[in-house]
């Protein structure tokens, strides 16, 4: 995968050179590019930013910065092979960063990233590429951040670990929360190594059993309650028939029942267990 990364703050940039992506990036896996937008100014000042039409606080990212170093951006990742962009735009406005959408995004062979600051990107950029390529306005949350580089980490490390070769063992990501299949509307439960007892603390017994059967349904169970706790609304978006007899068992006893119309809701005098 090659990622383009076009940003006022290349040094915000630094951490893709370490742990798992950098590893990624050293052994090929990555072909990473971050571009320093001011180096598609036209002033002695270097301006990126203009006041907004219309009036209000704050200021917008120009078009022409933009616009060019998209271009020279574009045209060097045609030359390098890498034909089908996507092009990511941070923005609290966006569609809310899933793993579902890491797992989509890591199918593509090439994303452009273009994480903005101030009152962010004049608009016209955004439309006009769209005309070019797919482009993806993502949100990694509901608040505002002083610019998007933070979100080109987080959008960057969720989606190269599930690149084929990153991860020391493959299957890990595969019950992680949010993943793909059972896991898709659960938080991962809590897990445990050696030694088996610490502070007075001992690891729960069935972890010790060797039965992989009970293994597998205690952790269900502990994501069920876990999420009961921390999110409720994931169980509530699901549809009844994706949980078996067991789990109709357990998010019974965590206070959901099933609905006329197919899924579970919160009874309100629920007691948690």
């Amino acid at each position: 995968m090659r990622l383009d990364v076009v940003t006022i703050f290349p040094e915000y940039l630094e951490p893709l050179n370490v742990s798992l992506v950098g590893k990624a990036r050293a052994r090929g896996v990555l072909d990473v590019h971050v571009h320093d937008l001011r180096e598609w100014t036209y002033d002695r000042h270097n301006t990126v930013d203009d006041t907004p039409y219309g009036g209000g606080p704050g200021m917008v990212m120009k078009t022409e910065p933009w616009g060019d170093a998209l271009d020279e951006a574009l045209a060097d990742g045609y030359e390098a092979g890498a034909h089908s962009p996507v092009l990511v735009v941070p923005t609290p406005g966006g569609r809310p960063f899933t793993q579902e959408l890491a797992v989509e995004l890591s199918a593509a062979p090439w994303l452009v990233f273009t994480p903005a600051r101030y009152e962010g990107i004049d608009r016209r950029v955004i439309d006009e590429y769209a005309t070019r390529t797919r482009v993806v306005e993502v949100s990694i949350g509901d608040y505002v951040l002083a610019g998007g580089e933070a979100a080109v980490l987080v959008v960057t490390e969720a989606v190269a670990r599930l690149l084929p070769g990153v991860l020391g063992n493959a299957e890990s990501h595969r019950d992680d929360s949010f993943a793909p299949g059972a896991m898709a509307n659960l938080l991962e439960g809590p897990v445990y190594t050696k030694p088996p007892e610490w502070r007075g603390r001992s690891i729960p017994d069935v972890l010790l059993s060797g039965h992989h059967g009970k293994i597998a349904r205690w952790r269900r169970d502990q994501a069920f309650a876990r999420t009961a706790l921390n999110r409720p609304d994931l169980i509530e978006r699901c549809e009844a028939s994706a949980f078996d007899k067991k789990d109709r068992e357990i998010l019974s006893i965590l206070g959901f029942a099933p609905e006329p119309g197919g899924r579970f809701w919160r009874r309100p005098t629920a007691v948690e267990e």
